[in-house]
């Protein structure tokens, strides 16, 4: 029986047509493999079983693998060659982790937060201005295999400087690490400098003398924020162990650096607590000027009420039908009653205008 191409077929009543449906490229997920030995990248394409091989074969240098959003079919077969543990594979593929560290036999498996400032304007309240992903390390004595999930942020340009860095790349695996840690962290200032020029227009706009607040924007900040401190402060402690010298697979030499970003990192950390109690003094605020402004408009609505309701007075007692009212009979009863009605309303304008109610 000939091969037919695949169809799908599209009834509408009683006919049937065929649809051509065209092929959707598979998506890679492996976006680079490379050897280095004594920090310089050795040339040709391999695969992950041919680089790990040649690696030990050699009995120096180590294999850099870059995945992005592998599914658990896909890894497997890395997992087997690196003797990956099947929980920290879990959790690479799956995603959706707390940032920690963790030791697996003679294999270091990191979970960091990406972070990505999302600049919209107008902003709702389904705005996003803190997107974030997701980035593990599997860290072994020849091997690194980084996996991403999402695009925030980009290891090729981490890779290409490294390469130019062969001095820093010859210490060896955890070099990478402590490049991927570096990029992460300096990601996390930079979207803390935009949250900062955010917060400091809202703040100029809630003391600002009689400017609208819009405490939505503030309740949205607050949440993102929220969402940058999810990120920051789990990850103070794994970097803590990784410069005090947690395990061996991390160099002596590269300590130091951990270090260098672990400052970076009390600072982002700082920065962060710093944005959540300014945000909920800037909602306090907020509250208050909203309460008094609601305080003076009730005013000019009493204020307005009581001048109102003073002709109203004098016009209701006119109007009760009473045999024995002599105003009501007298030729200039009309004019002296609107006469007393206007001049208890002027009178009682300039009160208010003087109190500030008006």
């Amino acid at each position: 029986m000939p091969n037919l191409p695949s169809l799908s077929l599209r009834r509408n009543g009683r006919s049937a047509q065929p649809v051509n449906r065209k092929p959707v490229p598979a998506k890679p997920y492996v976006v680079d493999c490379g050897i280095y030995v004594d920090g310089h990248r050795v040339e040709g394409s391999w695969g992950h079983d041919e680089a790990i091989a040649e690696v030990r074969e050699r009995g120096t240098g180590f294999v850099w693998i870059g995945l992005h959003e592998p599914t658990e079919e896909q890894i497997n077969g890395i997992a087997e060659t690196f003797g990956l543990h099947e929980l920290a594979v879990e959790d690479a593929v799956h995603a959706h982790q707390r940032p920690k560290l963790e030791r697996y036999d003679n294999t270091l498996f990191m979970v960091l937060k990406t972070v990505r400032y999302v600049a919209t304007e107008p902003r709702t309240a389904n705005s996003e201005i803190v997107d974030s992903g997701e980035l593990m390390v599997f860290l072994g004595r020849d091997f690194v295999i980084t996996v991403r999930h999402g695009r925030h942020v980009e290891l090729s340009e981490l890779r290409s400087r490294l390469e130019a860095d062969p001095e820093q790349l010859a210490l060896g695996p955890s070099a990478v690490l402590h490049g991927v840690t570096d990029t992460v962290v300096d990601a996390y200032l930079d979207v803390t400098e935009a949250i900062q020029d955010d917060i400091d227009e809202i703040e100029a706009e809630v003391f600002e003398p009689r400017t609208k607040i819009d405490a939505e924007q503030i309740y949205l900040m607050k949440r993102e924020v929220m969402e940058l401190r999810r990120a920051v402060q789990p990850l103070t402690k794994p970097m803590q162990r990784l410069a005090e010298g947690y395990t061996p697979m991390v160099a002596e030499q590269v300590r130091s650096y951990f270090r260098n970003v672990e400052d970076h990192l009390a600072r982002v950390s700082e920065t962060v607590s710093g944005f959540d109690e300014l945000l909920t003094t800037l909602v306090d605020a907020t509250l208050a000027k909203i309460t008094l402004q609601q305080n003076t408009d009730m005013r000019k609505i009493s204020a307005w009420v009581a001048i109102i309701s003073t002709p109203t007075m004098i016009a209701g007692i006119y109007g009760m039908n009473f045999d024995n009212m002599p105003e009501t009979q007298w030729t200039y009863g009309y004019p002296l009653a609107m006469c007393v009605m206007l001049t208890c309303c002027i009178v009682l304008f300039k009160i208010f205008r003087r109190n500030k109610w008006l």
